[in-house]
């Protein structure tokens, strides 16, 4: 099987390395790519986000399967063009990636198929948002209607800075907070049948102890020592069959990957977001603990035959990423800084680059790379994927020192 991979972040990296270990995938391309996935795949040129090239490219490459990774490609409908062109695709149509693409799309369509969330408004003027957030009260928690890389919502006790946040954004989604920890689910889904993958919990903020502004991602872990038994048999059941049914009945069907943004609750788990797409860095730690061969899996999905897909099958243990970030990201990353100690087992390349001539590692985005490594018990995994990053030099870069360190201290617990 040709398979071609569309995009060039740390989650196609992760996908990469999966892919690349699955025997029936006989060649793998990468579109950009990075110099991380570089090691494992061939790498091509593209623009991620158009749909006539990458198209094109995956006739001119004889593609079995082509793989999307990134939330903007699938947005813009290179899934659409791809499978126009007869080739099998993972990946949602531009329409049912609105899941992602529009905040208040989704909203509609848990609000339609009965999925429970936290009440919202969808607001257009500072009038209408200034209602919306004096009814909910603080903590305020304001979303951008669009695509914003994981950076788009404020969650903050500050009205001021919540309207400030609405005006920069113009549409948005005004919610009540959900108070509880959080849970991301991947399901890998045809349509119609699914399959859910572990799950795992991320942290969206810069600093320790979940302070500063959202980023998109600084580190992630899997499985989930604290979650409650029967947990993903509740989310398939309330969450993620009804939705599938609602977009079916909609005449727009999800085929890909439904990532499924929990808050665990008092009342029981609620849907923070949906995406259309792997999360970054939940995949990291997600595949790293799949046994079951990754491209046999998302080709099921992409032709149709999910149904009759065996059940999936995970290491033992525990896995733990932890992302290194540029100096003064999210705000304002600084590129161009030379990276050394990156060419170990476990390094996964975010935004990095070779220069020219010499062909040094750079930096080339605001979280550069991550460590990821697998252990008996979390405490094992957490402790390798610190050694990995520790080992990294980049002048200026930042990581959070807590990733998953509640949960091996048995600190986490949902509001009763």
């Amino acid at each position: 099987m040709r398979v071609l991979l569309v995009g060039g972040g740390g989650r196609e990296h992760a996908l990469a390395l999966g892919l690349s270990g699955d025997p029936a995938v006989t060649q793998l391309m990468a579109a950009p790519g990075n110099p991380g996935i570089a090691g494992v795949a061939e790498l091509r040129a593209v623009t991620p986000t158009d749909p006539a090239a990458v198209a094109a490219l995956a006739v001119e490459t004889a593609a079995d399967l082509v793989v999307i990774g990134p939330e903007a490609p699938l947005v813009a409908g290179v899934a659409d063009a791809v499978r126009a062109k007869g080739i099998a695709v993972f990946g949602p149509s531009a329409e049912a990636a609105r899941l992602e693409g529009s905040k208040a799309f989704a909203k509609d369509v848990m609000t339609a198929a009965g999925v429970p969330t936290a009440r919202a408004y969808v607001c257009t003027d500072e009038e209408s948002t200034a209602r919306a957030l004096d009814e909910f009260g603080a903590p305020y928690v304001v979303k951008d209607d669009g695509l914003a890389a994981g950076k788009g919502v404020v969650v903050t006790d500050d009205r001021s800075v919540a309207l400030a946040h609405a005006r920069e954004c113009g549409r948005v989604v005004v919610e009540e907070f959900l108070n509880g920890p959080e849970v991301s689910l991947f399901v890998v889904t045809d349509g119609e049948a699914a399959l859910p993958l572990l799950p795992a919990q991320d942290f969206k903020r810069i600093g320790d102890g979940d302070t500063g502004p959202n980023t998109g991602g600084m580190g992630a872990y899997a499985p989930l020592p604290w979650a409650p038994a029967g947990l993903v048999d509740e989310v398939m059941r309330d969450v993620v069959h009804p939705t599938l049914a609602e977009l079916r009945r909609r005449g727009t069907p999800f085929g890909g990957l439904l990532y499924v943004g929990l808050a665990m609750t008092a009342a029981g788990p609620r849907v923070i977001e949906f995406n259309a797409r792997f999360g970054d860095p939940e995949t990291q730690v997600v595949l790293a603990l799949l046994e079951t061969p990754l491209g046999g899996l998302l080709q099921a999905a992409a032709t149709g035959t999910l149904a009759g897909h065996p059940p999936l099958r995970w290491r033992p243990g525990a896995a733990v990423t932890v992302v290194l970030a540029a100096q003064g990201y999210p705000a304002a990353p600084r590129t161009g800084d030379v990276i050394t100690g990156a060419d170990r087992p476990g390094i996964i390349h975010a935004g990095t680059a070779r220069r020219a001539g010499d062909g040094a590692l750079l930096s080339a985005g605001g979280r550069v790379l991550c460590g990821t490594a697998t252990g008996a018990d979390l405490a094992a995994a957490r402790a390798a994927a610190y050694a990995l990053v520790n080992g990294v030099e980049l002048a200026g870069s930042q990581h959070r020192t807590d990733i998953a360190a509640a949960a091996v201290d048995g600190r986490i617990t949902i509001p009763g």
